[in-house]
């Protein structure tokens, strides 16, 4: 009876070992004497961005030689807490966050440095709090200038003697740091010619009042984004569009300049606009090069997109992980302050992709398939 009660023991005991090691469901890679030494927390499952970006980790973390788990945090803070706690459980070395919220994001990086796991920032900037070792990012400002120089350029090569253009600002979550960077990238180009009456804001009367103003403070950017916010949803985008047409007059619409924050937000924005027969024309703008926008670009529905190679930005995190699970130290190239400290970042290159540059820089370059797309 002991042999029995002996042996049922140590099948329980790998049982339990293996469970705990994290199995095959949301690994990736070699378990091996590395053990499961990266987890990777996503901000939803409900955004095409997060399962390209969920696939080309696992491909990275398999690569390099390690065990990775990612887990989605469904848009709840709570959620995103828990999961870093079940990562830091499992014995992970490196936590990838990418925050749901940034400010609320701040208590599951500080349980992670409590527990000496090192925390990488992911795309977003896990703000006020200094338990943040490196943050990956596109460089957003970068990002937005490029949503402002596309409509500058477009409205100078109609007419550029003209004036009063028609100009629609739509931002994203005001939960989320990279919103008031893209913001504050789309500001510093458009703003000389709001200023000077080559656009005129059509939708936001705080952007208005503060036209005049080449930099904006945090607060005064934050008072333009509460009347714009997509808060990144496809319906809240939507429905703010409709709105904003609903009360402008048929002089605001004709020809029409949009700053749309992405291109989920990109595609809602301009099915609204299409969709309203005072609307003659309009340029819009988005980034991530989703798959359905990338559609809308070759259908004429979508302007551009901002490139940002997941593969690139992948890469590098998982460049960061390892080096930092070796013992060194990642090459910064740059830094972010979050409210706390001044974080280093390592910055991946973004790209404007049109109509005209779609092919060489989409399908060309391997990052999608023709077959995935009609009429290139």
């Amino acid at each position: 009876m002991k042999r029995i009660l002996f042996f049922v023991l140590v099948l329980t005991i790998a049982l339990s070992t293996s469970l705990f090691a994290g199995g095959d469901g949301e690994g990736s890679g070699k378990s091996g004497a590395k053990g499961l030494a990266v987890g990777v927390v996503l901000p939803t499952k409900d955004e095409p961005r997060w399962i390209q970006d969920e696939q080309r980790f696992k491909d990275a973390i398999k690569k390099a030689g390690y065990t990775v788990e990612i887990l989605f945090s469904q848009g709840d803070s709570a959620r995103e807490k828990a999961n870093v706690e079940a990562l830091i459980a499992k014995g992970v070395k490196v936590i990838i966050l990418c925050p749901h919220d940034g400010a609320a994001a701040g208590a599951a990086a500080e349980a992670a440095a409590n527990a000496g796991v090192k925390v990488i920032s992911y795309d977003r900037l896990i703000r006020d709090t200094a338990a943040v070792d490196y943050y990956v990012t596109f460089d957003s400002v970068a990002v937005g200038a490029a949503f402002g120089q596309y409509l500058v350029d477009k409205a100078m090569g109609m007419d550029d003697m003209a004036k009063g253009k028609n100009l629609y600002l739509y931002a994203g979550a005001a939960s989320d740091n990279n919103a008031f960077l893209f913001f504050e990238g789309a500001w510093s180009v458009l703003q000389p010619k709001i200023a000077d009456g080559t656009f005129v804001v059509r939708n936001s009367s705080e952007a208005v009042a503060m036209k005049g103003k080449a930099m904006l403070s945090r607060a005064e950017q934050g008072k333009i984004i509460g009347q714009v916010t997509t808060n990144w949803d496809f319906n809240v985008a939507k429905n703010l569009a409709e709105a904003n047409l609903t009360s402008a007059m048929d002089d605001a619409k004709g020809e029409v300049y949009i700053a749309a924050p992405n291109d989920g937000t990109a595609r809602a924005i301009a099915d609204a606009f299409a969709a309203d027969p005072a609307v003659e024309m309009f340029y819009i703008t988005g980034q991530d090069a989703e798959k359905a926008s990338v559609q809308y670009i070759i259908d004429g529905k979508q302007s551009m997109t901002v490139f940002k190679d997941v593969r690139m930005l992948v890469n590098d995190a998982i460049k960061a992980a390892v080096a930092l699970l070796e013992g060194g130290s990642p090459s910064a190239t740059g830094a972010y302050n979050n409210g706390a400290k001044d974080v280093p970042a390592i910055q991946s290159e973004v790209i404007t992709v049109d109509k005209m540059n779609v092919k060489m820089k989409l399908i060309d370059s391997g990052y999608y398939k023709a077959s995935d797309f009609k009429g290139l």
